[in-house]
Parts: structure tokens; C-alpha cells; sequence
């Protein structure tokens, strides 16, 4: 973890923006604060942030819809949606407009700490590791863990969230085999907090919608008492150097 990593909390409660930002800060992050939806934009224009932890009910509009609009412009900074609501069809609809993970009200800071963590790291592994980092290539797109940029066969970028691209890479790695829910968590998430099988149906469902799976070919099947499948062919490239 470092130091400058800015978190961008947002939070129409003073009270909770003022013990965020001071748990946050002890913990090493630079933090800034926003009331609202207005601000929010105000500080992505005039600052660097690495992850927004972004409360669902603003006074000024709804933190679904700043989640939704912020993938919609390409942006792929990490968010953790806080909500007062509890139903797993509200967390499904976070996860569906792309937010990378959620934390109901009320909660630990420690918690929300760790999934500030956890949701950077993901992020982090997208730095060059090694010189001998492989590519994937597989129906026609190619997958480069080092950018955790995924690219069509046309050239074009695929945008990805975090989550999205975790669960990708797990199955590049095991092309052909049969991957339950259970272990889909363990390998992606590592089953912290409230995390719940029907999460990843959420992220499988994302995946086929921006890869354009098609049902007469489908690029991850759906086994029966079993989990899913990649079904593509995967071949490893060198990167160019």
C-alpha cells in the first residue's frame, strides 16, 4: 500500500465523513471528502483518486446512477457502494452497473478498511511484474494481465471493472475446466465480508454481455450442479518488448 493513494469518500453525513476520513488517514491513505454528487466531480476533475467509496443516498442524486454515468465514461477507478439496504437484489444492482464491491450501514471502519484493500490490490497486480508476462489470446480478444486491458479483435478496448477482470483471468488460467461458485469466490474474492454466490452469476452475466456472447457459441457455459466453464480455446503470448 502507498501513502498516496488518495481515497474519495462520499457521504452527505458530516459526522461519518469526519470519522472516514479520520480512520482512512491513520491507516495511511491521503483522503478527500464529498457531500454529494456536485463535489464528487468537482474532486475527480482537480484530483488523482484511486478508489471512491460512495454512499448510495445523496442529497443531490443517487450514488447507483453516479456509479452507472462514471462506467459509462470509461472510468475504471475502483468504487465500494456504502447502502443502508440489505437485500441481495440491491447489492446485484450495485454490482451490475459496476461498482467493485459494497458494505451495508452500519459498519466497522476496520471493515471497510479491508475492502479498501482488498478492492486496491486487485487493482495494483495491474502493474508490470515480470519480463516474461504473457498475454492471452482467446476468441479473438487479447487479454494483458500487466494493463488489465482486454482488447477486441477490431483493436478496441473493452472496459472492464476490477471484479470483471479477476473473474476473466481466473478462467484464462484454467481454460476448459468446470469452476463452481464456491471456488470462483475463494479465487477471486477470498470470501471476505457478506460476499454471496449469486455475485458472481452478476459478473459472469457482465462478461458475456461485453464479449458479446452468443448463445449458438457460447463463450462461458453454464454447467448444470456444476459451476461455469471458458469454453474457448487460450493461447499464451510473449509481450513485446
Amino acid at each position: 500500500m502507498s501513502a498516496s493513494q488518495r481515497i474519495l469518500v462520499t457521504d452527505d453525513d458530516p459526522e461519518i465523513r469526519k470519522l472516514l476520513a479520520r480512520y482512512i488517514e491513520s491507516q495511511g491513505y491521503t483522503v478527500s471528502l464529498a457531500a454529494g454528487c456536485h463535489e464528487l466531480h468537482e474532486r475527480l476533475a482537480t484530483h488523482q483518486v484511486d478508489l471512491i467509496v460512495l454512499d448510495v443516498m445523496l442529497p443531490d442524486g443517487s450514488g447507483l446512477d453516479l456509479c452507472r454515468d462514471l462506467r459509462a465514461q470509461r472510468s475504471n477507478v475502483p468504487i465500494i457502494l456504502l447502502t443502508a439496504l440489505k437485500e441481495d437484489v440491491d447489492r446485484i444492482i450495485g454490482l451490475e452497473i459496476g461498482a467493485d464491491d459494497y458494505l451495508g450501514k452500519p459498519f466497522n471502519p476496520r471493515e471497510l478498511i479491508a475492502r479498501i484493500k482488498a478492492v486496491l490490490r486487485r487493482h495494483g497486480e495491474a502493474a508490470p511484474q515480470a519480463a516474461d508476462e504473457k498475454t492471452y489470446r482467446f476468441a479473438g480478444f487479447t487479454a494483458d494481465p500487466q494493463t488489465r486491458r482486454v482488447i477486441d479483435s477490431q483493436g478496441t478496448d473493452v472496459v472492464l471493472t476490477g471484479a470483471e477482470f479477476d473473474l476473466l483471468k481466473t478462467f484464462l488460467d484454467r481454460p476448459g475446466r468446470v469452476l463452481s461458485r464456491d471456488q470462483l469466490l475463494d479465487l477471486t474474492r477470498g470470501r471476505m465480508g457478506d460476499v454471496f454466490d449469486r455475485s458472481i452469476d452478476v459478473l459472469i452475466s457482465r462478461l458475456r454481455r461485453k464479449l458479446g456472447d452468443r448463445a449458438a457459441s457460447p463463450l462461458f457455459k453454464t454447467v448444470r450442479n456444476g459451476g461455469y466453464q471458458l469454453a474457448a480455446r487460450v493461447d499464451l503470448q510473449d509481450n513485446e518488448t
